[in-house]
């Protein structure tokens, strides 16, 4: 099951928010507190993986726009700094059932940045 996810903030940094969309279905999380936009797509993964991991999801496929997360959540990159604790979490997350395969797509192909980019442009 494909699990789309972003994560932003205005400004950055700023209040941040994040949108999944699963099956057809928007979410969209905001008042997550302070941060800058890398906290915020860590935290759209990790929101990411929660829904898929409470739906039961026996192969997620998890798709997002930032290259930089992907690849420190995929272990291609090393993490430093705040995305050290984020990988930590989404790590204990990820070990509690079938490992998510982590997709990176173009910004215009991420339906949960459609979703932010719209709730915006209203």
């Amino acid at each position: 099951m494909k699990i789309f996810f972003d994560g932003g903030c205005r400004p950055n940094p700023g209040a941040m928010e994040i949108a999944i969309v699963v099956a057809g279905r928007t979410t969209i999380v905001r008042e997550l507190g302070q941060g800058t936009s890398m906290d915020a797509e860590w935290l759209a993964l990790i929101h990411a993986l929660t829904v898929a991991r409470s739906l039961d999801v026996a192969d997620p496929v998890l798709i997002g726009d930032s290259a930089d997360v992907i690849a420190k959540a995929n272990g291609r990159v090393k993490c430093r700094g705040a995305a050290v604790g984020y990988h930590e979490r989404f790590r204990a997350l990820a070990s509690a059932g079938a490992p998510p395969r982590i997709r990176h797509v173009k910004r215009s192909h991420n339906l949960a940045g459609i979703a932010l980019a719209r709730l915006h442009a209203r």
